[in-house]
C-alpha cells in the first residue's frame, strides 16, 4: 500500500506565496521521482514540477523562476515553494511519486488526494 498526504495550500492574494508538502508511506522497493500536478476547473490535469530520483529538476513554463520544488529522498518527501503566485495558478493541486513495488521492474504513479490553491485578484 502506498499512501501521498499532501498539506499546504489555501486561499491567497496574487503576488503572494505558497507552500505545498507531501510526504510518501508504505511499503515499496524504490521511488523513481515525486513531483507536482495540478487541475484547473474545466482543464486536463497538467505537469507542474518534477523531481527525479537521479537528480535534477523539471517545470512547467508558465512556472519557472517562480515555483521552487525541493525533496528528501530519504525521507521521501517533496515541497513546491510558490511565489508570485497568478490568479491562473489557482487549481487543485496534486502530489505524485513514481514508485517501483516489490516484485515488479517497472514503476506505476501514485497521488495524493489533492489540495487547493486558490488566488484571488
Amino acid at each position: 500500500q502506498v499512501q501521498l498526504v499532501e498539506s499546504g495550500g489555501g486561499l491567497v492574494q496574487a503576488g503572494g506565496s505558497l507552500r505545498l508538502s507531501c510526504a510518501l508511506s508504505g511499503s515499496f522497493f524504490r521511488v523513481n521521482g515525486m513531483g507536482w500536478y495540478r487541475q484547473a476547473p474545466g482543464k486536463q490535469r497538467e505537469l507542474v514540477a518534477t523531481m527525479p530520483s537521479g537528480g535534477g529538476t523539471n517545470y512547467a513554463d508558465s512556472v519557472k523562476g517562480r515555483f521552487t520544488i525541493s525533496g528528501d529522498n530519504a525521507k521521501n518527501t517533496v515541497s513546491l515553494q510558490m511565489d508570485s503566485l497568478q490568479v491562473d495558478d489557482t487549481a487543485v493541486y496534486y502530489c505524485s511519486a513514481d514508485v517501483v513495488r516489490y516484485g515488479r521492474t517497472y514503476s506505476d504513479r501514485s497521488w495524493g488526494q489533492g489540495t487547493q490553491v486558490t488566488v484571488s485578484s
